[in-house]
């Protein structure tokens, strides 16, 4: 039907198949993004399909590919993964650690959005940046609140960070066997302890280990 069309009509006539309804780039995309918004939080990421989300926007499904290239990639940009830390106030400064870690993983188990936006995120720009704005508006202002100094707190939510998303990608989306293996409890175990060294403990003094090995080999020779 469409042979020898323009490539941008072709466009016109596909976004108007569905319901007989015609809209341009900009209200397709936005049309797409509800949709999927919807449907990732009704029904998570494993059984949503590009086939409903596109129903639910009234436009052809080749469509939703067009714009955004792969389920993964529609996930990460329309995605809103909450962590929903909780409130840990009034828990004791020595069990921060443990109570965050063990938040985390009653949280992540079995919750298949973490992992998609983790693919994503290694992959694609836009899931990159949804990791970052979790990062900065979520994670960083809770561990802010657990710092003994708010001006290392960027610091500390960086390792705290690069410990719970490493497992997670090693458990969840690599799915390393001795990761797989191992116990919700036994991890919190031992995970635990970094966690809240990451929070609580002094900030190791500066070395700079260049000068000292420089030292060390004129004191051997």
């Amino acid at each position: 039907m469409t042979e020898g069309v323009p490539e941008r009509a072709q466009n016109m006539v596909a976004e108007s198949v569905a319901g007989g309804v015609r809209r341009n780039s900009e209200a397709t995309r936005a049309a797409i993004l509800r949709a999927a918004r919807h449907r990732f939080a009704a029904d998570g990421y494993d059984r949503a399909t590009i086939r409903a989300i596109a129903a639910d926007a009234r436009i052809d499904p080749s469509m939703v590919m067009r714009y955004y290239g792969s389920k993964e990639n529609l996930f990460a940009t329309a995605a809103e993964f909450d962590l929903r830390l909780p409130d840990l106030s009034d828990v004791p400064a020595d069990r921060l650690g443990l109570a965050l870690v063990s938040y985390f993983f009653t949280r992540w188990e079995g919750d298949s959005t973490l992992p998609a936006l983790l693919r994503t995120a290694s992959t694609n720009p836009a899931g990159a940046e949804r990791m970052r704005a979790i990062f900065t508006t979520q994670l960083g202002p809770a561990v802010a609140r657990m710092v003994a100094d708010p001006d290392e707190a960027p610091r500390r939510a960086g390792l705290v960070a690069s410990q719970l998303l490493g497992v997670a990608l090693t458990r969840y989306v690599l799915r390393l066997p001795p990761m797989v293996d191992i116990t919700p409890a036994e991890l919190i175990d031992w995970l635990a302890p970094t966690i809240q060294r990451y929070l609580r403990d002094p900030t190791p003094p500066f070395v700079d280990h260049e000068v000292s090995g420089r030292n060390r080999d004129r004191t051997c020779h």
